[in-house]
Formats: structure tokens, sequence, C-alpha cells
């Protein structure tokens, strides 16, 4: 082994090199967990990661954005531990490439104005080993080639892949706020579905109707909270579906009235068409009148809106089963799956 090999700066330097690659390849593989999963575990929905997740640059060609970048970081651990004029340019031209990619989304996040802090360490790791990769090359700087330094920075390499796999068997899912606070309320015992609906959506019809059998099999297991989000720019009877909704929920009728306003069209769910279905539920009129005009009914629907905001919801049905996220019209076999596996966990 070389004296030079040993020196305090020649260790620093490689510590150097070695901690951002560490850093991006835990960070990737963190997120790429997270975007493989129906819920993440490492990063949640309620600020940047979800806000990012939401976005058109979440994937390219299809791909899952994180996936590119792990591996990038994988091709940056090859190449920081091999030594070699063409190791250090394969070094530099992938690290600059990887620079310009992280400081375009770094850009994507600071226009959001939310940042994701997995996205922002393996964008800034990409960053600093550009700089780095710069030096190595001009420099023509190489690895120590004594055993125990590659050993050492094979297992640090290895293991920052590992670590975050493994933790993804042993974390629950990260779910927001508002859901875990529903879940909270569900006795001992029984799972919690979380239901964001519009009656007037057409695809929140049809998973109603494919929900509806999978409740009837484990009804004494689950609790259903149902939280509307009336779109009524396009539906233009959904606020009278759901304020009606809510008032035969606080009138003890919610799962007979919501059943009724799901199968009716939606051409009849106006004032008058959603009093007469309250009628046929069994629901007092002059309650139920009155419960339309208090100021909380509309509260109510207000809250339920801004709680899909939080949890970065951006499509109707959007159904929360315990943990696990499902968006978009589902079909029966999907949705029992996911509540047996709710039940089993």
């Amino acid at each position: 082994m070389k004296k030079s090999e040993t020196d305090p700066g020649s260790l620093l330097r490689w510590g150097a090199l070695l901690a951002p690659v560490v850093i991006g390849l835990a960070a990737s593989t963190s997120m790429l967990v997270d975007y493989l999963r129906p819920a993440p575990i490492f990063c949640g929905l309620d600020g940047g990661c979800g806000a990012v997740r939401q976005t058109k640059f979440a994937a390219f060609l299809g791909v899952p954005t994180p996936a590119w970048g792990l591996a990038g970081f994988l091709l940056l651990a090859f190449f920081v531990v091999r030594s070699g004029k063409l190791a250090r340019v394969g070094f530099f031209a992938t690290a600059v490439l990887a620079a310009g990619v992280a400081a375009f989304l770094l850009a994507v996040q600071a226009n959001l104005g939310q940042f994701c802090p997995y996205c922002v360490a393996t964008d800034s790791s990409a960053l600093v080993l550009a700089g780095l990769a710069l030096h190595r090359v001009f420099k023509g700087w190489d690895p120590p080639s004594a055993r125990p330094f590659r050993v050492a920075a094979g297992s640090a390499l290895g293991l920052a892949v590992a670590i975050p796999l493994g933790l993804s068997l042993l974390l629950k899912p990260a779910i927001p706020r508002v859901i875990a606070a529903e879940i909270d309320k569900t006795a001992p015992g029984k799972i919690t579905i979380v239901d964001f609906v519009d009656f007037e959506c057409p695809f929140c019809r049809e998973t109603h109707a494919e929900l509806t059998p999978v409740l009837a099999r484990h009804k004494d297991k689950i609790r259903v909270v149902r939280k509307h989000v009336p779109l009524s720019r396009i539906h233009p009877h959904a606020m009278e579906a759901a304020r009606a909704a809510c008032c035969a929920e606080v009138l003890g009728k919610g799962d007979d009235l919501a059943e009724l306003l799901m199968k009716t069209p939606a051409e009849e769910l106006t004032s008058e068409g959603c009093a007469k279905l309250a009628a046929e539920a069994g629901l007092d009129p002059v309650r139920f009148q009155d419960c339309l005009k208090d100021p909380s009914t509309d509260a109510r629907i207000k809250s339920d809106s801004d709680a899909f905001r939080a949890t970065q919801g951006h499509g109707l049905p959007t159904i929360w089963i315990e943990r696990e996220k499902l968006e978009g019209g589902q079909d029966e076999a999907t949705l029992e799956a996911a509540v047996t596996r709710a039940i089993g966990s």
C-alpha cells in the first residue's frame, strides 16, 4: 500500500467523493420504494414529496424518475471505485449529466414552492459530485488500491441501497395526517376506509357499485368514512347531493341516503330530488331542511375538500383503505384485495 494512499488528505478526498454517492444512492432507493408502493414509507404525501410526485416530472418515458436517479448513482458508484483515465472521465461525464438534471429538478421544486427532502438530498449530491468530478479529472485522482479501502467503500455503497430496501419491509407506510386521524378514531379490530366522493361523478358511481359487495362481505370489520368533494364546476348537482349526504349522516341515515344518491340519475340530484330521496331514506323533512340551512353543513364540505387537497388528491374517486391509496375507478377484485391486506396486516 502506497504511503500517499493513507495520508489524511487522500482519505479525506475519497471520503468527500464517496459521501455524496452514498447519500444519492440511499435517497434514490428510498424514493423509488415510495413510488412503487401504493402508499409511501419514507416521505409522506402531505408536503413537498406529495407535491413533486403529482407533477409530470415524477416519471420520464413511463419510468419513475427515482429509478433514473438510482441508475445514475449506481453508475457513479461503479466509476468512483475504479482507477484510470477512463474511470475518471466516465465519472465526470455522468456527474455533469446528473448535475444538469438535478439543477432542473431543484428549479421545478422552487417553482412549486415546496421541496421534497429526498429529492433535495439526491439533487444536491449530484451538484456536489459534478464539482468533485472536475477536480478528479484534472488532478488525476484514483481511489486507494488497498483492499481495506475497497471493502469499506463497497460496503458503504451496498448498504446505501440495502438499508432502505430492508426498512421498507419493516416500516409502515407514511400517510397524510387527515387519514391517520380517521384511522385513530376507528375501534380496535376494525379497519378504516376513507372514501373521497362526488355523487355525480360517473367513476365514483362505478367504484361504489364495485365496493358495495366488498363492504357487505366484511361489514363487521370495516368503518367507512365519506368525505365529500363536489366538483361543482363540471357536476352541477354535486353540491346539492353532498349537502344532502352530510345532513343524512348527521341524522343517522348516511349510508341509506348515500346508496340512493349513487343510484339515482345524476340529472335528478336537484334540491327537490335530494329532498325526495331523503324522505325515501326515512329522514324527518323538517330536521333535514333545518340541517341544509345550517352553516355547519357547508363548513363540513369545505373541510372535506381541504382534507382531499391535504392528501395530495387530484382525481376522483380516491379511496384510502387503511394506509393504501387507490385513485381512479376500481374493480371489485382490486378493492377486495386491498381490504383483505388491510384486515390481515
